[in-house]
């Protein structure tokens, strides 16, 4: 008897179009001219290798399949590799990793890993980091497209004309930014450690890139004025204070955890201003069992997966998406294991340089 293989469209959680294919109640992966194939109607081998959808449609397969994720597993294995996910992204890959974190616990974790190979689930500049940390690793991101539009917002070019301006100030940089951008900094910083690194640099003139919302949270904690430059995370700016005030109308008890990339009118409305990964943790440790979260949709599936006995209300789940955190898929996953594609490199020349602002952020 053969096996069925039926094929399924639908819309993804995150509002996108997709397709998955699904062999005894297994999603599989939807690869253009597998081997396995065995009687198929030619007008559905086109529609597949076209991309189109089919469904309704059935497809005979002469021979059995794995689940994606049973293929990832072993593909990782067999390349003595190691999955590590940022907490935005999407649930399945995040159930996939090895290790999920903030940007810091990431940098960290990247540079203490002994695999020679990180598959790393992520923006680009996230993946950059870890390339500058262990240039000697093979650091693949899934999709190369996955990137950030604050660290967009700032060349290295500017960063030099900003200091040119400020003599002898130090410049502090949002880990969101590119390694040439790192290369002019004196030091790093993530939405974890800002307010220490700055209070690290002592009384000195601080230049604060590209994200001028941390910056704002990390003067009015240190009580310091800081030069701004004026970059932001539009998936931040998205989430509003008056969704805010709807959901603490409706649930009073529960503390606003907002990340401090948040607008200022957000920021002064939450309980506590805290990273991805900080959040996790006092979720954890609160003996609250409700909580308001104030950043991008995809922590909430950690959340919920650590907490089982806790509520969490995202602010505005319908705008609070990074699409460039969505990009990165199963298949993505499996295919960048399969062709040990796309390695990220940093060019020696400005990785030095950037390395240097990125240790002294760790060693702080």
């Amino acid at each position: 008897m053969q096996n069925r293989i039926i094929a399924e469209t639908g819309t993804s959680a995150y509002g996108g179009h997709c397709a998955a294919l699904r062999f005894s109640g297994k999603r599989i992966s939807v690869l253009p001219g597998l081997p396995e194939i065995g009687s198929v109607f030619s007008e559905e081998v086109e529609k597949l290798n076209s991309g189109f959808p089919m469904l309704g449609k059935t497809m005979l397969y002469s021979s059995p399949m794995k689940s994606i994720e049973e293929q990832i597993l072993e593909l990782k294995k067999e390349r003595g590799a190691i999955i590590i996910a940022h907490n935005y992204q999407v649930d399945e890959v995040q159930a996939i990793a090895d290790f999920t974190g903030d940007s810091l616990e990431l940098s960290r974790k990247a540079a203490q890993l002994t695999e020679e190979v990180i598959v790393f689930c992520g923006v680009h500049f996230m993946a950059e980091t870890a390339a500058i940390l262990s240039p000697e690793k093979t650091i693949l991101i899934p999709d190369p497209h996955a990137g950030c539009p604050m660290a967009d917002m700032i060349t290295a070019e500017k960063v030099r004309e900003i200091k040119a301006e400020h003599p002898g100030a130090k410049v502090v940089c949002y880990v969101n930014s590119s390694a040439e951008v790192k290369a002019e900094s004196d030091i790093c910083c993530t939405s974890s450690n800002a307010v220490d690194v700055v209070k690290s640099l002592g009384n000195v003139e601080v230049i604060f890139v590209p994200d001028r919302n941390l910056g704002a949270f990390v003067a009015e904690r240190l009580g310091k004025k800081l030069i701004l430059y004026n970059g932001f995370c539009p998936t931040h700016e998205r989430i509003r204070d008056v969704d805010v005030l709807k959901l603490m109308e409706k649930h009073p008890d529960a503390p606003v955890l907002a990340h401090p990339e948040c607008s200022e009118p957000v920021r002064n409305l939450a309980d506590e201003l805290l990273s991805t990964g900080q959040m996790c943790r006092r979720a954890k440790e609160s003996t609250h069992k409700e909580f308001i979260i104030a950043t991008e949709l995809g922590i909430n599936y950690r959340l919920r997966t650590e907490n089982p006995g806790k509520k969490f209300y995202p602010v505005n789940p319908d705008r609070a998406v990074c699409p460039n955190m969505k990009k990165i898929t199963l298949e993505k996953i499996l295919w960048s294991l399969q062709d040990m594609k796309h390695r990220v490199i940093v060019p020696p020349e400005i990785a030095d340089r950037a390395a240097g602002a990125i240790q002294r952020m760790l060693a702080v």
